[in-house]
């Protein structure tokens, strides 16, 4: 049976990259690259953002979240990576006003603020794309490891290589066209999935929702998880370089509004099913690994269809994201790079920069972290950077100094309240100051407080500074 599965497992690699790479053939012009010659309609808008959104970590962080606080953390969870697109609906029209021949939300800031906010967000744009890279990869070695006991080395050079082959030729235009074939593996296998689990677990049992357990409590515990997770998906998304490569793909706002709104909903049931199976599993005591909790409950030796399906499924949910994050890098690239680099040293950067991303995402991948505290590590940087960016769109008294600034302190501030990867200590609580100097509602839940601190802080740096403005 192993034999077929790993059969199945090059051959969907394979399937994907050929299909990719023939669709690639000819010259792409840098518009189809960027930006799929801005000629994106409503159905191919929504199958793209919920393609590219989906990666596997959809089968791994709801019900990873759940075990950690319950259903506030997969209420929050869903919130935030689902809402933000009702907020692209908004702020993707806006922005589109603005600079309406921009490809991305880099060259908005770049003509808003100066070279040196630019560059910071570049930097932590860049820095997330990649660790979103490095967590998807992670994620999936670490399943096909599950199923077949491949090492994770393997599986990481085998997708990596393969979506790299066609992605950094064809660009966002190939990607979404993909990304309409990647949507239907994935809807449909993921009903399946979603029978075949409540059939045998019942998980939408209006027991799970009223039990008396702990780990649905709404209390503190749940509230805070919820509202970390909401913080954290919602802010970083801001900055998801694939996204607002797709604003700017929409024909027009009419399509960019209702793809957005589509993708919302599509997107909010899915990780909401899916935390409730973390939720069950977390009463049943059915939990070894957090991070593939899912497809312990799902896989069986014995049943090769199912293993088939799961392996499947998750290669495509992979691919269909990896693709999308390989485009959003090469765009910003593309993008930027003439402005920092001599133009005759472009073509080698551009290759040496993608080999050494590449390479360390996959020495990363091999090691097998926690892949949501791959995620929460970096959605902690762009969630400093949040309010100073997007305010200063509405408020033009905000310089460019006072937002570097508050970003600076925002990112500062929440990683010294960053818990460590047992989540029992940070630098500040536990290292540089001992546990007994705080109190338990702060010890107890670093990850809550490092958020909150990281987009607040910025908000009273610059609430400040427009106060003295005032006054002066």
């Amino acid at each position: 049976m192993n034999i077929i599965l790993i059969i199945s497992l090059f051959l969907v690699c394979l399937g994907f990259m050929s299909f990719g790479y023939f669709l690639s053939r000819g010259k792409i012009s840098q518009s189809a690259f960027l930006v799929s010659d801005r000629n994106v309609n409503v159905f191919s808008l929504t199958f793209s953002l919920t393609a590219s959104c989906f990666g596997i970590w959809i089968l791994i962080g709801p019900a990873e979240a759940s075990t950690w606080g319950g259903v506030g953390a997969v209420i929050g969870y869903a919130a935030g990576q689902s809402f933000v697109f009702l907020y692209f609906s908004k702020i993707g029209e806006k922005i589109r006003k603005i600079l309406p021949n921009a490809k991305s939300l880099t060259e908005v800031i770049e003509k808003r603020y100066d070279q040196k906010v630019l560059k910071l967000i570049l930097i932590l744009t860049i820095l997330y794309l990649y660790v979103y890279f490095c967590a998807e990869v992670t994620a999936i070695s670490k399943v096909v490891n599950l199923i077949l006991g491949i090492p994770l080395w393997l599986t990481a050079a085998l997708t990596i290589i393969s979506t790299l082959i066609y992605s950094l030729k064809g660009g966002l235009k190939i990607s979404i066209i993909t990304d309409k074939f990647q949507f239907w593996i994935i809807i449909i296998f993921l009903l399946i999935i979603f029978i075949i689990l409540n059939q045998k677990i019942d998980f939408l049992s209006p027991n799970l929702i009223t039990s008396k357990s702990s780990n649905l409590s709404i209390g503190f515990g749940g509230f805070a998880a919820g509202l970390t997770f909401f913080i954290a998906v919602f802010a970083t998304n801001l900055f998801d370089q694939g996204i607002w490569q797709r604003v700017y793909a929409s024909k027009n706002i009419e399509i960019l509004k209702k793809g957005f709104i589509a993708a919302f909903c599509i997107v909010f049931i899915t990780i909401l099913l899916l935390g409730l199976v973390g939720i069950y599993a977390s009463l049943n005591g059915k939990i070894k690994d957090p991070s593939t909790i899912i497809f312990s409950l799902l896989v069986n030796k014995d049943y090769l269809l199912l293993n088939l399906l799961i392996l499947t499924l998750s290669l495509t949910l992979v691919l269909s994201s990896l693709d999308t994050l390989i485009v959003s890098i090469s765009s910003l690239f593309v993008i930027h790079l003439n402005k920092f680099i001599k133009k005759k040293n472009i073509n080698f950067f551009y290759i040496i920069g993608g080999i050494i991303l590449a390479g360390s995402a996959f020495y990363i991948s091999s090691k097998g972290m926690s892949v949501l505290y791959l995620f929460l590590l970096a959605d902690l940087l762009c969630c400093a950077a949040a309010f100073p960016i997007f305010y200063g769109f509405y408020n033009k008294k905000i310089s460019h100094h006072d937002v570097f600034k508050a970003i600076i302190f925002g990112i500062i501030l929440g990683l010294l309240l960053f818990p460590s990867i047992d989540f029992s200590e940070s630098i500040l609580v536990g290292n540089l100051l001992p546990k007994e100097y705080f109190p338990t509602w702060v010890s107890s839940s670093l990850l809550f407080w490092s958020f909150v601190v990281s987009l607040c802080s910025p908000i009273i740096i610059l609430t400040k500074r427009l106060i003295y403005y005032f006054y002066r």
